[in-house]
C-alpha cells in the first residue's frame, strides 16, 4: 500500500479518468474500471482480483469491512485525497472506493449453445447504456445463459452499463460477436431454435414454446433489429400488446422475453 495521492497529475489517476471515460483507451489497456461499494464487492466475491484499488480515507473508515474485504483482495492500494477522487469520479456522489480490473475473459461459444440448448439472448446494436445494463441485470435475474453483443453494441464496460448491471457483467458469460448476422445464421442452420423478436407481423410470444431453449435476438431501441439479423432466425415473434403503444421500450421488452424464454 502506497501513500496519499494528492495530485490529479498522478499517473494513476490520469489513467483511471480514461479509462472511466474512453471505451478505445479500455480495449487499449485491457482493463476498466468499476467505482462504488457494491460493485467494488460484487467483483471481489465474483473471483476478480483488482489490479488497484483507490479509496478514499473517509471512505475507508466508513465501510471499514468492504474496505478490508477488497484491500486484501487488490494487488495494490492506494489511498486519495477526497478533492482529487471526486474529480475523477464518474458518479454524483462518490463513495470513496473504485477498483481497476482486467476485463473479463467469460465467453460463451457458439458450439456450448449448440450442444446443451440453453436459453441465450442476442443484443444487435443497443445504444443506451442504461438499457444494456438493466437487460444485463435482469438476463442474470432469470438465470439467462449467456448473452451474445454484435460490435456495433455500446461497451459493456461503460461505468453507466456496470452500474445499471448491479454486478451482473461479473456474473454473466458474454461474447461480442463480430461477424454478428453471420453467426446467428450458423446457429439457425445447425439446429438451434433462433427468434428475431418484433413490432409486428410475427408469432405471439404468449403462443411460442421455449422448452428446449433458444437464442432470442433485441434489436436497436429506434430502428429494431436489421433486416439480416432478422432474416438469420427461423422464427419471428412479437409481444402482444392490448394498449395504443406501438412498442415497448427495450430494456421492458427484454424483459419480457427472458421471462418467457426462461420458462415464466
Amino acid at each position: 500500500m502506497s501513500g496519499l495521492i494528492a495530485s490529479s497529475d498522478n499517473d494513476s489517476v490520469k489513467s483511471v479518468a480514461k479509462l472511466l471515460k474512453d471505451a478505445k483507451y479500455r480495449k487499449k489497456c485491457g482493463c476498466f474500471v468499476c467505482e462504488g461499494v457494491r460493485l467494488c464487492r460484487d467483483g471481489i466475491l465474483s473471483g476478480r482480483k483488482p489490479l488497484l484499488f483507490l479509496y478514499t480515507k473517509e471512505a475507508a473508515e466508513k465501510y471499514r469491512e468492504d474496505f478490508m474485504l477488497v484491500k486484501s483482495a487488490a494487488e495494490r492500494c492506494t489511498a486519495v485525497k477526497k478533492s482529487i477522487f471526486n474529480v475523477i469520479s464518474d458518479t454524483v456522489s462518490p463513495q470513496g472506493f473504485l477498483c481497476l480490473f482486467k476485463m473479463l475473459d467469460k465467453k460463451i461459444f457458439l458450439d456450448t449453445i449448440i450442444s446443451n440448448q440453453g436459453s441465450y439472448i442476442a443484443l444487435e446494436n443497443i445504444q443506451d447504456p442504461s438499457n444494456m445494463g438493466t437487460i444485463l441485470r435482469t438476463a442474470e435475474a432469470f438465470g439467462i445463459n449467456g448473452v451474445i453483443l454484435s460490435p456495433n453494441c455500446c461497451d459493456v464496460y461503460s461505468p453507466k452499463v456496470l452500474r445499471g448491471s448491479m454486478g451482473a457483467i461479473f456474473r454473466l458469460p458474454f461474447l461480442t460477436e463480430e461477424n454478428f448476422c453471420k453467426s446467428i445464421r450458423a446457429l439457425t442452420d445447425s439446429g438451434v431454435h433462433t427468434y428475431a423478436s418484433m413490432p409486428r407481423a410475427a408469432v405471439s410470444l404468449v403462443e411460442t414454446d421455449f422448452s428446449k431453449g433458444g437464442v432470442v435476438l433485441i434489436g436497436n431501441e429506434g430502428n429494431g433489429l436489421s433486416r439480416e439479423a432478422a432474416a438469420a432466425c427461423k422464427t419471428r415473434l412479437t409481444i402482444p400488446m392490448k394498449g395504443r403503444a406501438e412498442s415497448l421500450n427495450v430494456a421492458a421488452a427484454a424483459a419480457v422475453l427472458i421471462w418467457k424464454l426462461t420458462g415464466g
